[in-house]
């Protein structure tokens, strides 16, 4: 039990991570292009990774793994943040974060599609409460969003399907090598791709006019938001389940729309805390099962 609630603890924190992550990409987003933003985000996420994989002498990917690790790196780090950040650009940093919160239900769907889990009564009405809760959300507060932030939102849902896939598919990799080393070895590959594009693109010139708060933001996102964010998550992975490390999602848009507050001035509406209750009620009710059920 002391362990599954460490891995809790850790799963709380990395969802707090990725929320302030939300919020740094929203303050730096205009000053650079989503590609290089992702390149910084990853590629020092990885630079960062690295030697705590090594020290911990994780097990790699083998053989054939290799390829699998290497596209779905490039799904996960490089293609789908390249979205995330486009979406940021239109939408609010709480609103894209409540967008992705949907990620556990979004992936039993998936699961489910794909064969690997059963959708029961219960779980479709918890995807169907926590939509109902991320529709209410931003719906009313249209008003207050940016112009575009419909695009944004549905940009964001469109990520969500793209990490849903890569949780998903990237389970049986992990299993075979190790959590740490396998998010490492795909967060390189991801990571190394984007740098190399945003080299030859010219797009770390932008980098000469950052001012110190875009560079504290930068750096944020690939400590935080990138090493220490995805570490605590396959932390907790090999702690607890996964049903429980992804109902800690909700946390994600608090963090990020109190960071947001804070840094870029974005406002806290009750449309948001009430479209946050629905999604945990919603995820909770949705990945719950009584008695044993719950174990598995």
């Amino acid at each position: 039990m002391t362990s599954e609630r460490i891995g809790v603890l850790a799963a709380i924190v990395s969802s707090a991570l990725g929320g302030g992550a939300a919020a740094a990409t929203r303050f730096v987003v205009g000053a650079v292009d989503p590609a290089t933003l992702a390149a910084f985000r990853f590629g020092g996420g990885f630079v960062f990774l690295l030697p705590l994989a090594l020290l911990a002498r994780s097990r790699w990917p083998h053989g054939r793994d290799w390829i699998g690790t290497a596209l779905l790196g490039l799904m996960f780090f490089a293609f789908f943040f390249i979205v995330y950040n486009l979406a940021l650009a239109d939408t609010t940093a709480a609103r894209g974060a409540l967008a992705l919160s949907t990620l556990p239900l979004v992936t039993m769907i998936v699961a489910a599609v794909l064969g690997a889990e059963r959708m029961t009564l219960r779980k479709t009405a918890g995807v169907l409460l926590a939509i109902a809760g991320v529709v209410l959300a931003l719906l009313t507060g249209l008003a207050a969003a940016p112009p575009l932030a419909w695009r944004g939102d549905l940009i964001m849902l469109a990520a969500t399907l793209i990490m849903a896939l890569y949780s998903v598919w990237s389970r049986p990799f992990m299993a075979r090598s190790s959590p740490l080393g396998f998010v490492t070895a795909s967060m390189g590959f991801g990571g190394g791709c984007l740098a190399v594009f945003a080299a030859a693109s010219g797009g770390f010139g932008v980098t000469r006019a950052f001012t110190p708060g875009q560079w504290a933001a930068v750096t944020y996102l690939a400590l935080g938001g990138g090493a220490a964010a995805f570490y605590l998550w396959n932390f907790a992975l090999e702690r607890t389940t996964p049903t429980r490390v992804a109902n800690t999602m909700t946390i994600n848009p608090l963090a990020a729309s109190l960071v947001a507050a804070v840094i870029v001035g974005e406002p806290i509406g009750l449309n948001l805390i009430v479209g946050l209750a629905a999604v945990g009620v919603g995820i909770w009710l949705a990945s719950s099962e009584g008695g044993s059920k719950a174990q598995k």
